[in-house]
């Protein structure tokens, strides 16, 4: 009777587990079905679907002359709350938000970047990808002026601190959240860096998602359990 009502309050614990989980994804939308490319658009000798993940693989026999990029077809970003998986070994990689397309080389790719790499440096920072350059580096609160530089305000953290809870060439998931001209990026339930875009002339409201390869040394990145919620400012914003 003991061990069937252990085995009872397990279940319920785990249920309860479960359910709590699901209450945090709540309005959360899965865009990549873990099986196919369905909706998503990159070049094919890149990138693939393996072990249930978008990856994107280079090699030394056909190096890339440029950064290269797999395009959520599906939607844009515009204010949101992304969530992701993402694994890199060797390279650079990022994923871009409210982005624009550049007509030549295909499959090219500006704006906002969530970055992050196999090294222990950029993982976390916000990158302008054909963009302003670099907008706010990890550990960073940023503000843009209209002289379209940031300007370092304040700290989220320690950037040593930070790049210890990232795993290395292993599985870890990115948060991104954008809500007006303002945005978040965690590494593991970690704040990497905070900023605030005020460049009226240069800063954008809406745009592409994507995920990017880099040009360099073969590598390999790969994305799963891509999902997304889209934010209506008028209501309270929940991570």
């Amino acid at each position: 009777m003991y061990r069937r009502m252990t085995c009872l309050c397990l279940i319920a614990v785990l249920f309860a587990g479960s359910a709590n989980a699901f209450a945090a994804e709540k309005d959360f939308v899965s865009i990549f079905d873990g099986k196919t490319l369905k909706g998503w658009d990159g070049n094919p000798e890149l990138w693939s679907v393996e072990d249930g993940a978008i990856t994107g693989k280079t090699n030394k026999d056909k190096p890339l002359k440029s950064n290269s990029f797999i395009i959520w077809r599906d939607g844009e970003t515009k204010d949101f709350i992304l969530k992701l998986d993402y694994k890199i070994v060797k390279g650079n990689s990022g994923i871009q938000y409210r982005s624009f397309e550049v007509d030549e080389p295909k499959w090219t790719i500006g704006g906002y970047q969530a970055d992050f790499e196999a090294g222990k440096t950029y993982s976390g920072i916000l990158y302008g990808e054909r963009f302003r350059g670099i907008l706010g580096l990890r550990g960073q609160k940023t503000i843009i002026g209209k002289d379209h530089k940031p300007k370092v305000v304040g700290s989220v953290g320690d950037s040593d601190h930070i790049q210890s809870h990232i795993k290395h060439e292993d599985w870890n998931s990115y948060t991104i959240i954008a809500k007006g001209n303002h945005f978040v990026h965690k590494i593991n339930g970690i704040t990497t860096v905070d900023v605030t875009d005020e460049d009226i002339e240069k800063r954008r409201s809406s745009g592409l998602l994507a995920l990017q390869i880099h040009v360099g040394p073969p590598m390999v990145v790969q994305f799963k359990n891509i999902r997304i919620k889209h934010l209506d400012l008028k209501k309270k914003v929940t991570p």
